[in-house]
């Protein structure tokens, strides 16, 4: 199990869920976002909607008929009705269930910063491989 804390900084969150939702799956990949609240995964569906001019990332949002075939589902829940491995906090908030997936993607900004810490200590000797990364030069770089 990896978890990658992903530290914002002044990177919108937006931007970053939807750079990390085509890595996975340009890899063939299935992810579940999760976000508290249905304004959070509003925001997050027409991210994933206007994604480029030219295209969009295939999603929905939980609750429908096709959950199960949604190659990226939204949800408020850590349920992955899409059977995807892969979990991607867009809150800041840590959910235990994350633990349950193959990787899960912690984004959290200065307001959650404590309980990214937490976290982090939390997962210290529990077989937990953990990762941080944090913008620099405009980039993504993993830090020590």
């Amino acid at each position: 199990m990896r978890v990658d804390f992903y530290q914002l900084a002044g990177t919108p969150v937006e931007q970053v869920v939807a750079a990390l939702a085509q890595k996975l799956l340009d890899g063939g990949e299935r992810l579940l976002i999760v976000a508290s609240g249905e304004a959070a995964l509003a925001r997050l569906d027409r991210l994933l909607w206007d994604f480029s001019p030219t295209s969009f990332l295939p999603h929905g949002l939980s609750g429908g008929t096709d959950d199960a075939r949604q190659p990226i589902l939204l949800s408020t829940t850590p349920d992955a009705a899409n059977v995807a491995r892969n979990l991607l906090i867009a809150d800041g908030e840590w959910r235990e269930a994350a633990l349950n997936f193959e990787r899960a993607f912690y984004l959290f900004d200065a307001a959650t910063l404590d309980g990214a810490r937490l976290a982090w200590k939390l997962l210290t000797g529990r077989g937990v491989d953990r990762h941080y990364w944090a913008m620099e030069g405009g980039r993504w770089a993993e830090k020590a």
